[in-house]
């Protein structure tokens, strides 16, 4: 089973607005929802919490608030190619539904471009399509799509059973991955037929593609693996995690061999070796 969730404390960090606070600060005040390197400055990670967006920067382990509002920012994706542009669901501060929202400034702003399907939506699970970035998946209620990016929007069908995490292809517009606690799952119609995309029916905590074609997930029990798109030929990075597994996976577009993860333990980890060692961020 995987925990449901990460008990916090609210600490000032989340309270007010600062710069410069210790990365160690922000894990201990909140829980990390995901990740993306920023495409305007390689040198900053950005980090969607449940009270906002922040950006981490990489030379001296500090964070910003970037975000307004400290929203609780679910299904964070970028856009594949343009930095300015990112999207999210989750819940506003005061409670509901975000719906499906859309930044065109870095973060610092949001619009809800759509409610979406029986909305406001609340996707958990989200992903822009590398291959045509105006397919738009998302979980709500089942599996929706969008094809206009993000503006409309109509349901596929269920969703994986015991989904935990989804990702879009960067070479097949209508191919799609699921991480399940029942295995590894790839759907080559948008999400109407799901198959196997792993010999090993294990939970599986994390599917990642990047713009490039490779395709990252963790398993658990053989840990973190990588394959090039279209082959589901799977290779062990690292199974050297101990009882950790990872949420969130975010590798940088201008160097594939260095990349951050999220664990189930709210820890923030990085690889420059392409994953297969890893050291932890902001430990004090």
């Amino acid at each position: 089973m995987f925990a449901a969730a990460v008990l916090f404390v609210v600490s000032p960090l989340v309270g007010h607005a600062q710069s410069d606070a210790p990365l160690a600060d922000l894990l201990r005040s909140t829980h990390i929802h995901g990740l993306a390197i920023d495409r305007a400055n390689s040198d900053r990670l950005l980090i969607a919490t449940h009270h906002g967006l922040y950006a981490l920067r990489l030379e001296s382990g500090t964070v910003d608030l970037i975000s307004e509002q400290r929203d609780d920012f679910m299904g964070f994706t970028p856009h594949p190619t343009d930095a300015q542009r990112l999207y999210a669901s989750g819940h506003p501060a005061r409670g509901g539904n975000l719906g499906f929202i859309a930044s065109n400034d870095g973060g610092r702003t949001w619009t809800m471009l759509s409610p979406g399907v029986g909305g406001p939506v609340d996707f958990h699970q989200m992903d822009v399509s590398k291959a045509d970035s105006s397919m738009i998946y998302g979980v709500h209620g089942g599996l929706q799509i969008s094809r206009d990016g993000g503006r409309n929007w109509s349901r596929v069908g269920p969703a994986p059973d015991g989904l935990i995490d989804l990702a879009a292809s960067s070479t097949d517009v209508a191919r799609v991955y699921a991480a399940t606690q029942q295995g590894l799952f790839v759907s080559p119609d948008s999400g109407r037929v799901w198959q196997p995309a792993h010999l090993l029916r294990r939970p599986a905590s994390m599917i990642e593609v990047t713009t490039d074609g490779s395709v990252y997930a963790f398993l658990l029990g053989s840990g973190l693996l990588r394959t090039e798109e279209p082959s589901l030929n799977w290779q062990i990075l690292s199974n050297d995690f101990g009882d950790r597994y990872l949420l969130h996976l975010a590798v940088d577009p201008e160097d594939p061999a260095r990349l951050y993860a999220s664990t189930h333990q709210n820890e923030l980890l990085t690889s420059e070796d392409g994953g297969r060692t890893w050291q932890r961020l902001g430990a004090q």
